[in-house]
């Protein structure tokens, strides 16, 4: 209370109690506090505690980052606020699309010049001499050997050659040439079936069959690879797939093969564990391709070895398994053309046990052992019918004797 005042008021002859309430109502107006008989009245410490904290000038932050409660956060003005951005759609990844798989094999004849393979210029080199001796004839059928024909069809090629020299007199080099190839195609046979049968078919109950194709082979020889590159060549010839990923052994395989026919539109079946029953996986990709009414079921296996009998057994319940959902239309063997005679003994027993209609020779394009060709078509009986030409993905292509024979020859 201000005592200047209160003395006037006094002086003037108002009573004490009139003076001192006028006093207070002034300091009240003034200061927006009230004085009482125990002091202050304003706000107690417990209800600054209850009261907003905007109301007691305190900031208090549920978490960092948020406006202080009880507190409206600040307006950005309109100019500086900044620009708001509509959610991205999600992008498809673009398809790839195949090349065309006529023509492929042609590729081979530059690929098997510059790897050096020196079969067809060494065959060339000695039929074209002017006088064939005995040394001679060793060399070629050396030649032939060391290409991994094989003795018997290599002992049909000499025994063909030596009666055309013979009784023909052939010296010029295009002459030698012509019959060469002539002998040579006459050995890899033209005449086998080397059609990949993939055509779907209908059942008793008229219901959709796909043409189920399973690929087999032992370790290390791009199985995995070959099935997605196989992927691509169905692909390319307008045909739908379906990839089942019965690899359950190797961690890697399934999401390999995924990846692989992603990129061309093709869905895998594979398991959501690794050491699952590979027949089993087997088993489903062949009935979902079936209720999908897909035209190809593509199933990769485990690579295993020839001569581990378990391993082999189990391929064998594969087959057993898969041909309870649909027919096996193709079984093909996965082989590497760098392991020559090896891989007559790996084709023999995959043969006996997976009933192998054809065969897959990967790396062909870099080996001078082309010779595997015509050695395990003569073994098993059965055709070559793709062949790998690189690292690329579209570099597996429908075997053409024909085409095959004359990149010896050029190499």
């Amino acid at each position: 209370m201000n005592p200047d005042t209160l003395t006037w008021l006094l002086a003037a002859g108002v009573p004490i109690a009139l003076a001192v309430t006028v006093v207070t109502a002034v300091v009240r107006r003034r200061f927006g506090t009230g004085i009482g008989p125990q002091g202050p009245t304003g706000p107690s410490a417990q209800d600054d505690a209850q009261r907003p904290a905007a109301a007691t000038g305190t900031a208090v932050l549920d978490r960092p980052g948020q406006a202080p409660v009880g507190e409206a956060p600040a307006e950005v003005p309109a100019a500086e606020a900044p620009p708001v951005e509509a959610p991205e759609a999600a992008v498809e990844p673009e398809l790839e699309v195949p090349a065309p798989v006529a023509g492929r094999l042609a590729r081979l004849r530059g690929r098997l010049a510059r790897s050096g393979s020196p079969l067809g210029a060494r065959l060339l080199a000695v039929l074209s001499r002017d006088h064939l001796t005995e040394d001679d004839w060793d060399e070629l059928e050396e030649t032939l050997l060391l290409a991994d024909v094989g003795a018997g069809p290599t002992s049909d090629l000499i025994e063909a050659l030596r009666t055309r020299v013979r009784v023909e007199g052939l010296r010029e080099p295009g002459q030698v040439r012509a019959l060469l190839r002539e002998q040579l195609l006459a050995l890899v046979d033209p005449s086998l079936d080397r059609t990949l049968h993939t055509a779907p078919s209908t059942a008793a109950d008229g219901s959709h069959v796909p043409a189920v194709v399973l690929v087999v082979g032992v370790n290390g020889t791009g199985k995995t690879t070959t099935v997605g590159k196989l992927a691509r060549v169905l692909v390319a010839e307008d045909r739908t797939v379906l990839l089942g990923a019965a690899d359950t052994f190797r961690a890697a395989a399934a999401d390999q093969l995924q990846t692989w026919g992603s990129r061309v539109g093709v869905h895998t079946v594979r398991s959501d564990r690794d050491g699952a029953d590979p027949a089993a996986v087997a088993f489903d990709a062949a009935k979902q391709g079936r209720a999908e009414g897909v035209d190809v079921v593509l199933v990769d296996t485990a690579g295993r070895l020839q001569n581990k009998a378990g391993l082999m057994d189990e391929l064998g319940k594969i087959t057993r398994v898969l041909t309870r959902e649909a027919p096996l239309a193709e079984v093909l063997l996965v082989l590497d053309a760098t392991t020559g005679q090896n891989g007559l003994n790996q084709a023999r027993v995959f043969g006996e046990v997976a009933g192998v209609t054809g065969i897959v020779l990967t790396k062909l394009d870099g080996t001078a052992k082309g010779g595997i060709v015509v050695a395990v078509q003569r073994e098993l009986g059965v055709p070559v019918k793709l062949v790998g030409l690189g690292e690329g993905p579209d570099d597996l292509a429908p075997f053409d004797p024909e085409e095959f024979v004359d990149g010896i020859l050029q190499g």
